[in-house]
């Protein structure tokens, strides 16, 4: 979805435990589940990273 609705994206999934998500661009953590308690929308997904 990502890499369709933002060109010239890219995206990697980094393994860890324990239930952490984050959307990490250039370094800065953008979105975490782990702050939040809950996974972003698709549209609050494309939204930290545009």
């Amino acid at each position: 979805m990502i890499v369709a609705r933002v060109p010239g994206t890219e995206v990697s999934l980094r393994k860890s435990g324990g239930g952490v998500f984050e959307v990490t661009v250039d370094g800065t953590v953008r979105f975490s589940k782990k702050a939040s308690g809950r996974f972003p929308s698709d549209d609050e997904l494309l939204a930290t990273i545009t």
